[in-house]
């Protein structure tokens, strides 16, 4: 007896036994990580600036750029001082501080060049790139040179790069220009093999979100209207490039037969044959690299390196003369606010990856009640978002016009949807020719298993007070619920329709035309009379100086600096990701990259979304 209750009872004793170790080893690791997150907090909020070297600013840029990143000044460098660069792919980095960063650096006597160093760097959208670009350009007329180095080119680091004098490439390595394209799952098969109803409620031909759980591949709308505005994208993209090189776009990059050709002459080399396409300058060994870089900046024995400052570390110094300048300033000068709307915009609090309309809200209607903020430049990089959400956005942005402080919109790499509903109060809008908007459209999704659970012998039934009382995903959607969703989603579309008519001084059979979910990009927009003007930030702020007619003038960033909690969160989801073994961690990063790039939910059935990321490379579906 004993013998047997030793057989039952060992499993689950070695068991428990095994628990107990699993939860004290995750809790030991949990506390480690949190006393060293801790103190290399401490020690980053005590660290002294570090010092400058005459010689090159290195443009190091790990990770992606973004309008406004969830990290800000010395607690966006603890990831990179703490972990190395095991953390570098999920690092923001604000566009405004690198173009600050150049602009700042082009008069600074200690820098007498700029090192382009982008191996670590994954990309940004492209109206973002073209803003760079615009600094680097500026940094090079100065008369400063610029140089490129890599062991490869991915399309968003070979478009900085193209503002170089001179570019370098390893003989293993590659230019990847192979231009832009859309892609998305399309789920109908699936969703009839698993027995899911799905209803779908839309206004616009064009609104193409909602085709994955209708159709199993493109329709020839979509494909229409994408064909157009991925091919204007990278016809922008080789005219810019092409422009740097002094080359026709045609000889940059000719037709694909032209191409193969190419790469055939040299035996498959991929780095001769950026040399003989003129991509590359020079291709050569790193160490014949460092020679010349040292030629160019002299030697330091203390990093057995080039002269050189990396762009994290000129930051901190920028940042400390920046903080100085700016307290030395009387606070009673005018202002013009700067605020953002980054990312899906949601109903309640903020997100990863998401604008809050309450945040918002309350940023705009702060500038508003602040005597010193004579306009405000509203910065618009989203997909889209919440009808509920936007319009709590729009009608925060109408009290500022009202109150005679003129709004000037500023377009990043993307304002379509729910984005452009937000821009119609600006007194004017200014987009980038590479900016996706328009997609004037609304739609819903709702998903019920009924027939899944059917299929199981899982029934429901019961009784209720009307015919949407009980409504639920285990049901089949009534029929009167469904009439009250199409109503709402065309009614919704009306509104917007009478919003966009009114804001731009048109008809709304002038609108009709150009909406139905059309997207757009700057350069169309602005003829068909979406946006006013072609630009960058740097006319918004312009214009937003003329309209409250100023000419002395601080701006007013509203970042929502981290708090102590939020920050430490961020900084063990880095400490994590760095010991996680590669695959893990990949798939960490994509998800972690998926909540940044706006996504929306899918269950909102309100969500006004197109299908584009950030990069423009691959686009994934609301």
């Amino acid at each position: 007896m004993i013998t047997l209750w030793k057989i039952i009872a060992n499993p689950f004793r070695w068991s428990w036994r095994l628990l107990i170790f699993i939860r004290e080893f995750i809790l030991n690791i949990f506390v480690v990580l949190l006393i060293v997150i801790v103190v290399s907090i401490y020690l980053q909020i005590t660290h002294t600036t570090p010092s400058m070297t005459t010689g090159a600013l290195v443009m190091d840029l790990t990770g992606i750029i973004v309008d406004k990143s969830a990290m800000k000044n010395k607690f966006r460098l603890l990831g990179r001082e703490l972990l190395g660069t095991a953390s570098n792919r999920i690092q923001e980095n604000s566009l405004f501080d690198v173009v600050e960063i150049l602009r700042q650096a082009k008069n600074n006597t200690h820098i007498t060049g700029l090192v382009l160093s982008l191996k670590n760097f994954y990309g940004a959208d492209q109206a973002s790139l073209q803003y760079i670009g615009k600094a680097l350009r500026e940094f090079r007329d100065s008369g400063k040179p610029i140089y490129a180095i890599g062991e490869s080119y991915s399309q968003a680091q070979y478009f900085l790069a193209s503002y170089a004098n001179k570019i370098y490439l390893m003989p293993h390595g590659m230019v990847d220009l192979h231009g832009f394209a859309t892609h998305n799952f399309y789920y109908k098969s699936l969703l009839d093999k698993l027995k899911v109803n799905s209803y779908i409620f839309r206004v616009g031909k064009y609104k193409s979100a909602a085709e994955p759980f209708l159709r199993d591949n493109m329709s020839k709308a979509a494909r229409d209207a994408d064909s157009r505005w991925v091919g204007q994208l990278w016809q922008h993209y080789l005219d810019i490039v092409a422009g740097n090189r002094q080359v026709t776009p045609q000889q940059f990059f000719p037709r694909f037969p032209t191409l193969l050709a190419g790469l055939r002459a040299v035996n498959g080399d991929t780095a001769q044959f950026a040399l003989q396409n003129k991509w590359v300058d020079e291709v050569a060994s790193r160490s014949t690299i460092d020679k010349a870089m040292t030629q160019a900046f002299g030697w330091n024995e203390q990093s057995q390196s080039f002269n050189a400052t990396s762009i994290y570390d000129y930051q901190q110094i920028y940042t400390s003369q920046q903080s100085a300048a700016q307290s030395a300033q009387s606070a009673q000068s005018a202002q013009i606010a700067v605020i953002f709307a980054n990312g899906a915009i949601t109903d309640g609090p903020e997100k990863p990856g998401s604008m809050s309309s309450d945040t918002t809200a309350l940023q705009i209607r702060d500038a508003r009640l602040n005597p010193n903020i004579k306009a405000i430049v509203f910065r618009v990089n989203s997909p889209g978002g919440s009808v509920s959400a936007s319009e709590i956005i729009r009608s925060e942005l109408v009290a500022v016009r009202d109150a005679n402080k003129p709004i000037v919109i500023s377009m990043g790499g993307m304002a379509a949807s729910g984005g452009y509903w937000i821009s119609t109060p600006g007194n004017m809008i200014i987009a980038s020719p590479s900016t996706i908007t328009g997609s004037i459209g609304i739609f819903g999704i709702i998903h019920t298993i009924e027939n899944l659970l059917d299929r199981i012998g899982v029934h429901t039934d019961g009784v209720t007070t009307s015919p949407i009382a009980g409504m639920s995903i285990t049901q089949k959607l009534p029929v009167e619920f469904s009439q009250i969703m199409q109503l709402n989603v065309e009614n919704g579309y009306k509104k917007f329709i009478t919003l966009v008519a009114e804001s731009r001084n048109k008809t709304m059979d002038e609108i009709e035309k150009i909406a139905q979910g059309h997207v757009w990009i700057g350069s169309d927009a602005i003829n068909k009379g979406l946006v006013d003007k072609l630009g960058d930030f740097d006319d918004a702020v312009n214009k937003a100086a003329e309209l409250a007619n100023i000419e002395q003038y601080q701006l007013n960033w509203y970042l929502n600096e981290p708090n102590f909690m939020n920050m430490l969160l961020t900084q063990i989801n880095a400490a994590v990701l760095a010991v996680l073994p590669n695959t893990i961690s990949e798939i960490a990063q994509l998800m972690n990259k998926d909540a940044a790039l706006g996504f929306v939910d899918p269950q909102n059935c309100y969500a006004l979304c197109i299908n584009c990321d950030k990069d423009g490379n691959k686009i994934h579906s609301n």
